[in-house]
């Protein structure tokens, strides 16, 4: 963990405009500062960032947040690795747990060795006709190559000799360039292969993917497992088609290597790799994170089969009902590098729009594994429904494919709610006891939140026994009042305060409001705003209380002291009365 007085102090220390500019060029307008917005389409500028808030806010597409987040989601990277490129950039030391800091310490000299190994590769390309031919015969050109560091291993047991003259050296077993034979000979992993770098999120290689040139098994052979290399968490060529995702909104996920640079090649540039297994759930958070579509291509073939249904598996369980994911299975018996140079990048791009929805693909393998025309089939169709429709997160797609399911097995709804133990959706997550926690724009509360995000010292000047901590604002007005308190809350714009509340309850509401306010305003105005919210607070706690003890009233009447008091509320709401829940603000 990042300790949050580091993360206050590194926000203190940079600028959100310096770290905006980095990747996205920007012009004064007025007190902030405007570009064309980098996470979609768009001619006129519509992204703003304000150097006095240290905030950045699209009026286009929503995108805000602080100088982490735009990192985050400029480079499609995590909170921990935004820290550190921003201590980096700010001389700073990020203060790490020991065993983190160790595990860096051994990727560093590893991460170096993988990148002389991708030189030494790409320079034997220069030299290899046979190489060069068959990359020319795929169609690539060498911009292609170059923008992927595509490479070549040459014909030989110990080839990187050449460039690694320790080749004894444990590392180059660690990171899996070498191997170590049973009678301990030492041997280069790849051979006589075209070699594709396997890039990190922050551009560094972390492994390789050869394929064999002509016949040879196996087609392709990854890097094995090692300090660097995960390959069920990374997806390769996610940094080239970062910028392309975010401008469609949509990221393709093919099965090979070659598939993404043919289509790249092609001009379909938003499309990524998984690494020679089934998607995983680590990819599929990776990239719902990166685009609201998703679509996966796979071969016309059994193995396409599987694949597409182990997708479909492991999406239910991180499905948003503002996400999509969908199935592609390509004509005939082309993959998606054949069909692109065949038909051509608007035929290819025209199936994607074709592609199937992860819920009607789910339905339609469902019937056809069970055949629903008899009694047996039908009951069939609700067991093996059943583990799907309880991994599914996305609420109201949950009830949609529940009622689809139960029309076909011919039972209502919520026999097969009851049967695969899900709860109806109007008393789980839409109960009467949660609607209350919505927002309420009109509130009191929510008014006074909206101040108090300029201004969030005024917080404690707030009653907050009068505050409704039944609504989500009042809570986080009261959280803001908390840190205020205790001297947490940092000072210096909507950006420290959303790094303050990250990963809370209140981050989601603090950012929502936030975004619509990165224009400048009048403190003045503001604060004579703030008063008479908090006049108004008093007021209808007032009037509360005179309605709870008319009622009792009514019921069986009041105690002498209870009378006093209505008395006394009674006369504080004529006009020119003196107020008897508090002086002014």
């Amino acid at each position: 963990m990042i300790p949050e007085n580091f993360v206050q102090e590194l926000l203190a220390r940079i600028d959100i405009v310096d770290v905006v500019e980095r990747y996205v060029p920007l012009r004064k307008a007025g007190a902030n500062y405007s570009a064309c917005c980098p996470f979609h389409s768009e001619k006129t500028p519509s992204f703003t960032v304000s150097p006095s808030k240290q905030f950045y806010h699209c009026f286009g597409c929503g995108a805000h947040g602080s100088a982490i987040g735009f990192l985050m989601q400029h480079a499609g990277i995590g909170f921990i690795e935004a820290v550190e490129d921003l201590a980096s950039s700010a001389g700073l030391q990020v203060p790490h747990e020991e065993r983190n800091r160790a595990e860096r310490a051994k990727k560093a000299p590893l991460t170096e060795l993988m990148a002389r190994a991708m030189m030494f590769y790409r320079e034997q390309l220069k030299t290899s006709p046979k190489a060069v031919d068959y990359l020319k015969g795929r169609g690539l050109t060498g911009e292609i190559a170059a923008k992927f560091g595509l490479g070549y291993a040459p014909d030989g047991w110990q080839g990187l000799q050449q460039v690694f003259p320790d080749y004894n050296d444990p590392a180059l077993v660690e990171c899996g360039l070498v191997i170590v034979n049973e009678q301990g000979r030492r041997y280069d992993r790849f051979r006589d292969r075209v070699m594709f770098p396997i890039l990190d999120q922050r551009g560094n290689v972390i492994g390789f993917g050869g394929r064999v040139i002509g016949e040879g098994e196996p087609k392709y052979l990854n890097s094995p497992e090692t300090p660097l290399f995960e390959k069920g968490r990374e997806l390769y060529g996610l940094p080239q088609a970062r910028k392309a995702i975010q401008e469609e909104d949509t990221v393709l996920v093919v099965e090979g290597y070659m598939d993404v640079v043919g289509l790249v090649q092609a001009g379909v540039e938003n499309v990524v790799a998984t690494l020679g297994t089934a998607a995983t759930d680590a990819n599929v958070q990776k990239l719902l994170k990166q685009a609201s579509r998703v679509v996966f291509c796979f071969d016309r073939d059994s193995a396409g089969d599987r694949a597409a249904w182990r997708a479909m598996e492991v999406s239910l369980s991180h499905l948003a009902d503002n996400k999509t994911v969908e199935i592609l299975q390509m004509p005939g018996n082309q993959d998606p590098d054949e069909f692109v140079r065949e038909h051509g990048k608007d035929a290819f791009v025209q199936q994607t729009r074709s592609a199937t929805r992860l819920s009607e693909f789910l339905l339609r393998e469902l019937v056809k594994r069970t055949n629903p025309n008899t009694a047996e089939g039908r009951a069939m169709l609700v067991h093996e429904a059943k583990p799907l429709l309880q991994k599914m997160s996305a609420p109201i797609l949950r009830v949609q494919l529940t009622k689809e399911i139960a029309q076909r097995a011919q039972v209502s709804q919520a026999e097969v709610e009851a049967q695969c133990g899900l709860k109806p959706l109007a008393r789980s997550r839409y109960a009467p006891a949660q609607m209350k926690q919505r927002p309420v724009p009109s509130s009191v509360e929510y008014k006074l939140l909206q101040i108090v995000l300029h201004k969030p010292e005024w917080a404690a000047r707030l009653p907050l026994e009068l505050i409704d901590r039944e609504r989500v604002e009042g809570e986080a007005l009261s959280a803001i009042a908390d840190a205020i308190e205790h001297g947490e809350l940092p000072t210096g714009g909507f950006g420290m305060l959303l790094e303050f509340f990250r990963d809370t309850p209140h981050e989601a509401l603090i950012a929502a409001i936030a975004a619509n306010m990165v224009e400048e305003v009048d403190l003045g105005a503001l604060e004579g705003v703030f008063n008479d919210s908090v006049v108004r607070l008093r007021q209808t706690a007032v009037a509360d209380e005179i309605k709870r003890l008319n009622a009792r009233a009514n019921e069986g009447g009041l105690n002498a002291e209870e009378r006093k008091r209505l008395t006394e509320l009674v006369a504080t709401k004529r006009p020119g009365a003196p107020s008897t829940t508090g002086g002014p603000v």
